[in-house]
């Protein structure tokens, strides 16, 4: 497991590395100065020369990359902000602000409404899909077929601004979306939250149950499950001792996956409900230029998915002994 695990590790740097390459470079392949946007109009060669020393974009890219990516492990310093102390990420060109602290200050929004969402669609989907496997063929098999079916071609665009509508300004069920830390008020954190995370488990819940539900018949189909059945074994430990373990694989998959995704921020759901997350602030980066902001929150969102995956295989050992890991 440790060998597995410092390879895995090792492989996931040398992703992330690749990641901030390629991000770096198309960057640059974008034809705009984020020196001359802020310049402003009076701009003079002399103003314009300083900005550049002082954002760091006085060199060549190469060398821009080189001490960006030096910054991040040892730290380093800038002519027009002193010296930024590792991790840095560097400052901001819009608002000459910490990467990292602009991103520390996004996240806990972002952890919010992933962590939030996640349980409420897994336990939904996974409990549907359970269902309409014990009841295979019958009519809650049938709805829950339908409804997962109808959910998955759902956008979180169109539900949010429908649900917004009745939910909140129609009949006042819900309170308007918004964030609020949850060290300050834990009501209003979860009063604001609770429509993103019922959008988001239309969303996914479709695709949970119709998941769990095929996993778990294809399981229940199985010799070993057979023989158990079989040897006089009850209904329930059948079905939780082997053929749900079986299942689970694909299951714990596709939901590190989903919650990589989604920490690594929900760009539509946030710009839906104007929650100040990540997924909000990638696409300001974008907008603005702002290249040390747009690596960042890359990194997160690329880190986050990478470690969800090596988290997904290591638990793959713990949850069907037919799988080892070299």
């Amino acid at each position: 497991m440790f060998r597995f695990l410092v390879r895995r590790v090792t492989g996931a740097l040398a992703i992330l590395l690749i990641i901030s390459a390629i991000t770096f470079w198309l960057f640059y392949a974008v034809p705009r100065d984020p020196a001359m946007m802020s310049c402003g109009k009076n701009c003079t060669p002399e103003n314009l020369a300083q900005i550049r020393k002082n954002l760091g974009i006085d060199h060549s890219i190469p060398v821009q990359y080189w001490s960006w990516l030096k910054g991040v492990f040892v730290g380093r310093d800038y002519a027009g902000f002193g010296y930024c102390d590792a991790p840095c990420f560097g400052y901001s060109f819009a608002n000459n602000v910490p990467v990292l602290d602009t991103i520390m200050d996004r996240l806990p929004t972002t952890l919010s409404l992933a962590f939030g969402a996640a349980v409420v669609f897994l336990v939904l989907g996974v409990g549907a899909g359970m269902l309409a496997a014990l009841k295979q063929g019958k009519f809650l098999d049938k709805f829950a077929s339908s409804a997962s079916l109808l959910g998955s071609s759902l956008q979180i665009y169109f539900v949010g601004y429908i649900a917004m509508y009745y939910f909140v300004a129609k009949l006042g069920w819900l309170d308007q979306p918004s964030w609020t830390p949850f060290s300050e008020n834990p009501v209003s954190w979860f009063s604001g939250l609770l429509l993103p995370w019922l959008v988001l488990a239309i969303i996914f819940t479709a695709n949970y149950t119709r998941m769990t539900r095929s996993q778990l018949v294809e399981q229940l189909s199985e010799d070993y499950v057979r023989t158990a059945r079989a040897k006089g074994l009850s209904r329930a430990n059948v079905f939780f001792r082997f053929a749900w373990r079986g299942a689970m694989g694909p299951i714990v998959t596709v939901f590190g996956i989903d919650l990589g995704t989604l920490i690594g921020g929900a760009i539509i759901t946030e710009q839906t409900f104007s929650l100040p997350g990540i997924g909000r602030l990638a696409v300001k980066s974008v907008d603005q230029s702002d290249l040390p902001m747009l690596l960042g929150v890359t990194l997160l969102a690329a880190g986050a998915i990478v470690f969800f995956n090596i988290i997904v295989d290591a638990v793959y050992a713990l949850i069907d002994p037919r799988i080892r890991l070299a």
